[in-house]
């Protein structure tokens, strides 16, 4: 099991490989897939720090990317089945916020539909990318940096579980 995590490690700290890896989890997490790019970005950058920027660029890219994929989803959505719009609260209220909305497109469980509804609703395009952009580079900029802070001793504590689980 060592060796294997070792070798996972190392693969994943090749830059070649590692920033690959880094966009693709970043894309796929901004989609409708329920998952997290953030510990990817994390491990990446505290194997390579001197990667720092390169990596929350690449993985801003990737994430804005995919969240434009949500938003393209919710525009050919609305050409296809709407026939009239309907209006509840929470529509008018990101009607009424426009493309700003946008930047709250990095939280947990409302940020991926977030960027569909904003398809949906026809809001401007390169707004909607330059807000959904800044968002998500304020996302991996403060949650990097404080997950950067934790000493590497906690890390090794919360281990402790998992080696235990897996033998290791």
């Amino acid at each position: 099991m060592d060796a294997f995590v070792q070798w996972l490690m190392n693969t994943f700290a090749l830059p070649q490989f590692g920033l690959t890896m880094v966009f693709l989890v970043a894309f796929v997490s901004a989609t409708l897939v329920p998952m997290g790019s953030e510990p990817v970005v994390f491990g990446y950058i505290k194997l390579n720090p001197d990667q720092f920027w390169l990596c929350i660029l690449v993985a801003t890219i990737a994430n804005t990317l995919g969240g434009m994929v949500n938003y393209a989803l919710g525009w050919g959505a609305y050409q296809a089945v709407a026939r009239e719009k309907q209006n509840p609260r929470a529509l008018a209220w990101l009607e009424r916020l426009g493309p700003k909305a946008m930047f709250f497109s990095f939280l947990p469980a409302v940020g991926d539909p977030l960027t569909a509804v904003g398809g949906w609703l026809r809001m401007p395009w390169l707004p909607c990318l330059l807000w959904m952009t800044a968002g998500k580079l304020t996302r991996y900029v403060v949650m990097t940096s404080l997950l950067l802070w934790v000493p590497d001793g906690v890390w090794a504590w919360l281990l402790i579980p998992l080696r235990w689980l897996f033998g290791a």
